[in-house]
């Protein structure tokens, strides 16, 4: 009796799934865990929240000065392909004037030797032996010495000629392929530049249309002189306050700022030279330009284009310079003010050089 009560209360005896059912109930329990493990990630990892209005117009003022570095090495590499373009057709010119030069003493050896071929067919002793008139046969036979002396230097000269058509077709070929490097390299930073100001747009675009109104009043101020700017963009575009700047130190100095005068409110465009539209250095070039100044087109080649001045020594009609990698430009005006282009959306307008991280200035020779 104890013994029945004993195996009553037991447990029976679990039989493992096998076949179909072990399968099923394996799945079973793996979706299970998934459902569980999912909500207990869900609430550990929270959605990482929006960047705010600031980081917005932060991120966006670092991809504009990324876009203008990008535009600076466009710049330059134009001018280096514009100087590898006019090699290329220097040297294709050169070629086709040699071989012009090739095919006329060709042609005039050609004329030689079939008039050698026509009157040299006896031996001159035996000319000179049938000859009636001595005197006549030994002119005629100087003749023939002359003219082998002039076919001999034509030999030479075309010899020559085809070394120095090889010569420049080989350069033309080193040309060449500078030229097809250069517009690699175009390519790379246009591309560059494109998409940082497609980034900068769609960064923009998610901002409401007080927040983007607020950007753009405080554009110079966020693009590196701080909060305190803000609001002064629109004074600085005011062509009335823009005539109250110190006057220039000599007439070539003032027709380059009379000329940047002219350009304020005029937009930014990179890679632009004007006369409608400018990049930072494509406005000071163009100033400097007005006055029969020739300047470079990068910012980092027109600070070596004169004289280096210290910010105390600043005159109107310096250049200064912004940023460690002398990546902005503009054209002081005096009472720390200047004039320049400051990126796409922002007119050519005046604006406090202490706005940007100073680099330097140049007095242009």
């Amino acid at each position: 009796m104890a013994a029945h009560r004993k195996s009553a209360h037991r447990k029976p005896k679990q039989r493992p799934f096998t076949g179909p059912a072990a399968r099923t109930a394996a799945t079973l329990a793996l979706a299970g865990a998934a459902t569980a493990t999912s909500a207990t990630g869900a609430g550990a990892a929270p959605a990482e929240p929006a960047p705010t209005a600031a980081q917005v117009r932060a991120k966006v003022d670092r991809l504009y000065h990324d876009a203008e570095v990008a535009t600076e090495k466009y710049n330059g590499a134009k001018e280096k392909e514009a100087a590898a373009t006019k090699a290329v057709d220097t040297l294709a010119d050169e070629a086709a004037r040699r071989t012009d030069r090739l095919n006329s003493a060709r042609h005039t050896l050609g004329s030689m030797a079939t008039a050698q071929y026509r009157t040299g067919a006896l031996d001159p002793a035996v000319q000179l032996a049938l000859s009636s008139d001595p005197d006549t046969y030994l002119e005629r036979a100087a003749q023939l010495d002359r003219a082998g002396d002039r076919q001999t230097s034509l030999l030479t000269g075309i010899r020559r000629q085809l070394s120095g058509i090889a010569r420049v077709k080989a350069r033309a070929d080193r040309e060449t392929e500078a030229l097809a490097a250069r517009r690699a390299e175009l390519q790379e930073h246009r591309t560059a530049i494109t998409t940082k100001l497609a980034d900068a747009r769609k960064l923009l675009a998610t901002l409401t249309a007080d927040e983007r109104a607020a950007y753009e009043r405080a554009a110079d101020a966020t693009h590196g002189g701080g909060p305190a700017q803000a609001g002064r963009s629109a004074t600085h575009a005011d062509r009335s306050t823009a005539r109250a700047s110190a006057a220039a130190p000599d007439s070539r100095a003032g027709r380059a700022v009379a000329f940047a005068h002219g350009a304020i409110g005029k937009p930014y465009v990179w890679g632009a030279t004007g006369p409608n539209a400018f990049d930072c250095s494509g406005l000071t070039q163009a100033a400097w330009q007005a006055a029969g100044v020739s300047l470079p087109r990068t910012t980092y080649t027109q600070i070596n284009a004169g004289q280096r001045v210290s910010r105390s020594q600043l005159a109107p009609g310096d250049l200064v310079f912004f940023y460690s990698g002398i990546s902005h430009v503009g054209l002081y005006i005096g009472g720390g003010q200047m004039i320049h282009a400051p990126r796409p959306g922002a007119p050519v307008r005046i604006a406090p050089i202490d706005q940007m991280p100073f680099a330097g200035a140049t007095r242009v020779a």
